[in-house]
C-alpha cells in the first residue's frame, strides 16, 4: 500500500495527535476521515485481487501438468501475500518434484505448511487452557517397580451380619479315608461247574 505525499502529511498529523491529544479543526477532522477512507478501500480492494488470485491458481492447479509454468508462477504471488499452501498444493507440487523450480517451491510450502499448522495448535492450546503436564518418558533401561499385590480385609457381607453358608457335611475332602483294593474291585466269583449228565437225568 502506498501513500501519496497529502495523505503521508496526514497520517503524520494523525499520529502526533494520538501521542499529544490536541484540539482538532474541522479541516483536520476531514482529512482524517478521508484518509480512513482510502486506507478501508485500499483494504477491500486487496482482499478482491487476493480472491482473484487464489481463483486462478485453483484454476491453473486443476489444469496442470500443462499450466506449470504459469501455476508456479502465480503460487509464487500467493505466498508472497500471505498465502498458506493448502493440500492440493502440496500434492501437486510432489506430484512435479522432477522440475528443479517446483521442488523448490515444494520445500518454501512445506516449511509454510508446518509453521501454520503449529500456529494453530498454539492458538488452539491457548483457548482451550490446557496446561496438563506431559507424561514423563521412561528411560531405557530402567527398572518398573513391581506392581503390589491387593489384599484380602475383614469386612465385607460378613461382617454386615449376612449369614455364612452351611458348612459341607461329613469329613473334609483330606480326612476321608482311602478305599482298599478289595472294596473298589470286589473278587469275581468262580463258575461253578453242570453236574454230570447221570444226576440231571435221576433228578
Amino acid at each position: 500500500m502506498a501513500f501519496s505525499a497529502d495523505e503521508l502529511r496526514v497520517l503524520r498529523g494523525a499520529l502526533a495527535i494520538a501521542l499529544h491529544p490536541a484540539p482538532l479543526q474541522d479541516e483536520d477532522v476531514q482529512d482524517c476521515l478521508r484518509l480512513a477512507e482510502s486506507v478501508d478501500e485500499a483494504v477491500r480492494e486487496a482482499g478482491r485481487l487476493r480472491a482473484f488470485l487464489l481463483d486462478d491458481l485453483a484454476r491453473y492447479r486443476e489444469a496442470l501438468p500443462g499450466s506449470l509454468a504459469g501455476y508456479l508462477g502465480l503460487l509464487r504471488d500467493a505466498l508472497t501475500a500471505g498465502y498458506d499452501p493448502g493440500v492440493d498444493d502440496l500434492a501437486a507440487l510432489r506430484a512435479l518434484r522432477a522440475n528443479p523450480a517446483a521442488a523448490e517451491l515444494l520445500a518454501r510450502c512445506q516449511i509454510l505448511a508446518e509453521r501454520s499448522v503449529r500456529a494453530r495448535l498454539a492458538r488452539v492450546s491457548q483457548a482451550t487452557g490446557s496446561t496438563a503436564p506431559a507424561a514423563a518418558p521412561v528411560a531405557a533401561g530402567a527398572v518398573l517397580a513391581p506392581r503390589a499385590r491387593l489384599l484380602a480385609l475383614p469386612g465385607g457381607r460378613a461382617a454386615a451380619g449376612e449369614p455364612k453358608p452351611n458348612p459341607p457335611s461329613g469329613p473334609p475332602p483330606g480326612d476321608r479315608p482311602v478305599p482298599k483294593p478289595s472294596e473298589v474291585f470286589p473278587p469275581r466269583r468262580r463258575p461253578v461247574p453242570p453236574p454230570p449228565p447221570e444226576e440231571r437225568v435221576a433228578g
